[in-house]
């Protein structure tokens, strides 16, 4: 079996590597972190120039119809560069639009070929531990939504945004995603910034009236999470991937006692750590891309590549910045930036612990499993999309 890319593939994450270096060197992030600017135009301008922007919308909606697996050698190469842009939730909100309601697609279509106006993305929703703060309720052939969608990514910039919410009612306990005109009469905005630079935004609603086609079916919601999933993974695995290669070039010629600190044990102990949780959030996506390209069912495995994911990035942040010392946690030396990216991507979509408590009830559901890939509910199958690797 071949467990690499195609050649077509290794060459579209070339492309974007070498697009994504002309914009991302240490001295322009800096002046990006200065800026106050909500993301780095000029390159999502080039981004949209490349088709970057439409790596997994349908060939019939005007993109590329490619599938997981390009773009997550796309992400691999945005999150080595810290490169800034709003690249994967407009494309999946496309593609997600396309699949479960074609009649609102119509709302968002231009704006996300275009690149001109961000769509916002946000499924902070499904991890809350206290119940979604979005709230659906019936009204006629319609529906109202209320409530507060916290630190919403491009909240104050976008025209329109898809957001999770739990219905009322006699529904009560699903979770929706619903599409939103952002420029309607009541929705207020306070807006704000992230740690590693990015604009947000905080976004309330107060009975806003939504039509019956910006309400999405149940079975968008875990469809959509799962490839949010690959995607936050694949960032956080080129964010991890670079700052373990410029920490081993920092331990390799910082001296100490007249030798390189890489040269130490437990220095060397500890990079060893890192590239073995590395590799194994590596394994873990590929698995997760492959079955969502083939249309198998990937429950259990985007739960278990959520939590890779999040120990990973936290696990070799902090090992980057402990073997730096000092000069690791100095905003003008570059290797901080790569611990916000961790930490900001280590959040997005839940914490470790909830994606292991959704691994559990998954395995106490599914609990006849004999030799791996053996039981139905291991390959329940939807039309693919795009053929497997």
């Amino acid at each position: 079996m071949n467990f690499e890319l195609s050649e077509d593939q290794r060459a579209f994450a070339e492309m974007a590597n070498g697009l994504f270096a002309d914009f991302c060197s240490d001295e322009q992030l800096r002046a990006h972190d200065v800026s106050s600017a909500p993301f780095m135009r000029e390159l999502w301008r080039q981004c949209v120039v490349a088709g970057l922007h439409t790596v997994m919308v349908p060939e019939a909606e005007g993109g590329l119809g490619l599938g997981m697996t390009e773009l997550m050698a796309v992400l691999q190469q945005q999150g080595r560069a810290l490169a800034l842009v709003p690249l994967w939730e407009p494309q999946l909100i496309v593609a997600t639009l396309a699949k479960f309601a074609p009649a609102a697609l119509a709302l968002v279509l231009d704006d996300a070929l275009s690149g001109e106006v961000p769509l916002a993305l946000s499924l902070e929703g499904l991890s809350q531990s206290r119940g979604p703060s979005l709230r659906l309720e019936r009204a006629g052939e319609g529906w109202t939504l209320s409530g507060l969608a916290l630190a919403v990514p491009l909240g104050g910039q976008a025209r329109h945004a898809l957001l999770t919410a739990g219905v009322q009612g006699e529904e009560q306990g699903e979770m929706r995603l619903v599409l939103v005109d952002l420029a309607q009469s009541g929705v207020q905005r306070s807006e704000g910034v992230s740690q590693h630079h990015q604009a947000l935004a905080d976004l309330s609603f107060d009975a806003l009236p939504l039509a019956a086609d910006q309400v999405l079916t149940a079975a968008a919601t875990g469809w959509t999470e799962q490839r949010a999933i690959a995607c936050v993974a694949a960032l956080q695995l080129g964010v991890t991937e670079q700052q373990i290669r410029r920490t081993v070039d920092y331990v390799s010629e910082r001296q100490q006692f007249g030798r390189a600190i890489g040269s130490f044990q437990l220095v060397a102990g500890q990079m060893a750590d890192g590239y073995i949780a590395l590799e194994a959030l590596r394994t873990s996506l590929w698995q997760l891309v492959y079955r969502l390209d083939a249309g198998l069912d990937a429950a259990p495995q985007a739960a278990a590549t959520r939590t890779l994911s999040n120990d990973t990035g936290h696990r070799a942040g902090h090992m980057a910045q402990h073997v730096h010392g000092g000069i690791g946690v100095d905003i003008t030396y570059p290797i901080h930036r790569f611990l916000f990216w961790s930490r900001a991507l280590g959040v997005a979509l839940g914490g470790s612990e909830h994606h292991l408590a959704k691994l559990g009830d998954w395995l106490a559901n599914n609990d006849t499993l004999g030799w791996k890939y053996d039981a139905a509910e291991d390959n329940a199958r939807e039309e693919p999309r795009h053929a497997p690797v």
